[in-house]
């Protein structure tokens, strides 16, 4: 195992906040693998880029050495999460998660290491708990210290509904750290006063608190709002390779370093020299192809990486892609960059300036199956597949 400050620095690279530092530090020196805990709701059947956020975290823990116990809040999900919603969240079925959960099981042991990996379900301890075990966990907290969270809050002072057993969900996220005996907990940057609650319970039952370490939501391919599917700016974990190839190009330039610090496995060192010579002039385009190619390796293989490009762009948000797109040049003409509503005019996709400001306005643009900001520059080197509307699509590659 890797000395304790040097574990410290990889288990810190991209985190938000470790609480608290030196509880970790002490865990560490004990020389024992640790038990890292991560819950995941089986909301959906499909995981994208932005969930792996952690899940990359929780393989770094696994390769300094430690033991990951991967939680599937099957009872949870019955719950409902109320994190960040302004209303009750609908629980799923039995059906749901058990369909949920086993394709979970399937997209994370792409990453993680299954014999360093525990999965298992909080109904497993949740169900054996009877009514009087529930109110003793409900005395552990007080109403006072629930409404401090900040949705619970807002939607108490707006005077929506919240129902009891939301108020639940914080608490039975808590007693698994407990049923688990975790030392560390993961969890999103949203989830800090779920994780908080484990320790509170932790000691409340005599156990040694676990440490928390959030991590941040990952902006999707429009560089504003998170990742998700529902927003179609996502990158999934079952996408095509070409696919992944065309929307990883597609990262705005400004997103990509923050891109490789949570979603790579490289080196931050060696993230360094590439930020480093695309501040001395290099396309950062080359070193978007880079990211794709350790991404498509991961989650398909290194074969399938290496020949992305030609399959690239199989499908986009507002319908299937023909099987010959056509290509089409832009020429830069003297510029550093264009923006998208020129590239829109010169690659003929709209017939003039007005056309583009009005099909862009619609939010009717898509840049490999994410919708495009209406503010988005282009630069040399960018191959991208450039929708407008429903019927004009092409392949462009901008040139100098």
């Amino acid at each position: 195992m890797s000395s304790v400050e040097e574990a410290l620095a990889i288990i810190k690279r991209g985190a938000d906040e470790l609480l608290p530092e030196d509880g970790l530090v002490e865990k560490l020196k004990q020389g024992r693998p640790l038990r890292i805990k991560a819950g995941f709701d089986p909301t959906a059947p499909d995981l994208h880029l932005g969930h792996t956020v952690l899940i990359n975290k929780l393989r770094q823990f696994q390769d300094l050495g430690h033991d990951v116990i991967f939680l599937i809040g099957d009872f949870t999900g019955k719950i409902g999460d109320p994190t960040g919603k302004s209303a009750t969240r609908p629980p799923l079925t039995d059906e749901q998660i058990a369909i949920n959960a086993q394709t979970y099981k399937e997209q994370v042991f792409k990453i993680l290491d299954p014999a360093r990996t525990r999965v298992v379900f909080n109904s497993e301890w949740m169900s054996k708990l009877t009514a009087a075990d529930m109110i003793r966990l409900a005395g552990q907290f007080t109403v006072a210290r629930m409404l401090e969270r900040d949705d619970f809050d807002k939607r108490y002072r707006a005077e929506q509904p919240i129902a009891i057993h939301e108020f639940l969900y914080p608490l039975v996220q808590g007693y698994d750290s407990v049923a688990l005996e975790a030392d560390v907990e993961l969890g999103g940057t949203d989830q800090k006063f779920n994780l908080l609650m484990g320790r509170i319970l932790q000691k409340a039952y005599g156990q040694t608190p676990q440490a928390i370490l959030t991590m941040p939501i990952l902006e999707g391919l429009d560089g504003v709002q998170k990742m998700s599917k529902s927003l179609g700016n996502y990158i999934g974990v079952n996408d095509s390779p070409g696919e992944m190839y065309t929307k990883l190009l597609s990262v705005p330039d400004q997103l990509l370093w923050r891109y490789f610090e949570l979603l790579s496995l490289k080196l931050m060192a060696e993230v360094a020299e590439f930020k480093r010579a695309v501040e001395g002039g290099a396309n950062p385009q080359d070193y978007k192809k880079v990211l794709a190619e350790e991404i498509i390796t991961r989650f398909h293989n290194e074969e399938a990486a290496l020949s992305a490009h030609n399959s690239a762009g199989n499908r986009v948000a507002l319908g299937a892609i023909p099987e010959n797109v056509p290509e089409i040049q832009v020429s830069l003409e003297g510029s550093d960059s264009l923006p998208i509503a020129s590239v829109l005019r010169l690659a003929g996709l709209v017939k003039n300036g007005a056309a583009a400001k009005d099909v862009l306005g619609r939010g009717a643009v898509f840049i490999n199956g994410a919708q495009a900001p209406s503010d988005r520059m282009f630069r040399s080197g960018e191959e991208c597949v450039l929708q407008a509307g429903k019927k004009k699509i092409a392949r462009v590659v901008i040139t100098n």
